[in-house]
């Protein structure tokens, strides 16, 4: 049901080529053309402009194709409902943040895969927030990530709770106290994840709590990747803010260590996010069931 000249403004914004486009959709570069100016004319707006050698969006365009490719999630999702109306969905596309990817969410995933004869499941990591908009357009069933996603129209079940820790090389001087105080950290080279982490954004906002700032420390490297820190703080270069299900292999291997920070309980829920209208409950629970079950045997 997906209209022609949104599945060719698709095309056209992927190669940037009226003629790449038509040889990919078997049709003729004028007619390429002419869908692309039917879009225009009917939304009133420019969507492309010719630049050197290619094509370019306009603002417009990039709106556009925005929604475009929410169409295109749509016109999937229910064409899979269709397919799975009286049966369990074969494929899944399942969101996951950077922390879920680091401890046992993705062994969980792949348990349900293999325990389900048929079923394939797609992983993709990226930012809880934008996540939750992969969400809201139908481009992915579920996600499992840290939190509840307040104000929007989703729903969740929560699978865990997991708490924020400080790690350290063993060679720290720190790594043999029970607890590091905030005035201990503040000496330290911190290595941390981006701003807009929820594992950034959790520890900033209990700093701020009582009356402290990240400013106040000494950050030396933002890093995206959980892998590339703990390789890091592994080779003793810095200390780091982590949620200690990240980090349970190598803390299980004595490689690193982990301890609470004073006067900050981090506690955070780690949940299953999906819209509203999902109505295959009996994924929820398998998933939990597996979930709970590696983690015993963790």
């Amino acid at each position: 049901m997906l209209d022609v000249k949104v599945q060719t403004l698709l095309t056209v914004s992927e190669t940037r080529n009226f003629t790449k486009a038509a040889e990919m959709l078997s049709l003729t570069q004028p007619a390429v053309s002419h869908h692309i100016s039917q879009l225009e004319k009917d939304l009133d707006a420019k969507i492309f402009v010719r630049g050197k050698g290619e094509l370019h969006l306009t603002p417009q365009g990039e709106v556009v194709l925005k929604y475009a490719r929410r169409m295109k999630a749509m016109d999937n999702r229910m064409r899979t409902a269709i397919r799975t109306a009286d049966r369990c969905p074969s494929k899944l596309r399942i969101g996951i943040t950077h922390t879920a990817e680091s401890n046992l969410i993705t062994e969980v995933l792949a348990k349900y895969s293999s325990k389900n004869s048929g079923v394939s499941i797609t992983i993709i990591t990226d930012t809880i927030n934008n996540l939750y908009t992969m969400l809201e357009s139908y481009e992915l069933d579920l996600a499992i990530v840290e939190g509840r996603p307040m104000g929007r129209n989703l729903n969740s079940l929560m699978l865990d709770t997991d708490t924020l820790v400080c790690v350290m090389s063993n060679n720290n001087i720190l790594a043999s106290r029970q607890m590091v105080t905030l005035s201990e950290l503040k000496q330290q080279k911190m290595i941390l994840r981006l701003p807009t982490s929820a594992t950034r954004i959790l520890f900033e906002s209990h700093l701020e709590s009582i009356g402290e700032s990240i400013s106040g420390f000494d950050v030396i490297l933002e890093v995206d990747s959980i892998a590339a820190i703990k390789d890091l703080i592994r080779k003793d270069l810095g200390v780091s803010i982590l949620a200690r299900s990240a980090c349970m292999d190598e803390l299980k291997k004595g490689k690193i260590t982990a301890l609470p920070i004073e006067n900050l309980s981090m506690i955070r829920e780690v949940n299953i996010v999906y819209p509203r209208d999902f109505n295959h409950s009996e994924i929820l629970h398998e998933l939990l069931g597996i979930y709970r079950e590696t983690a015993r045997s963790r």
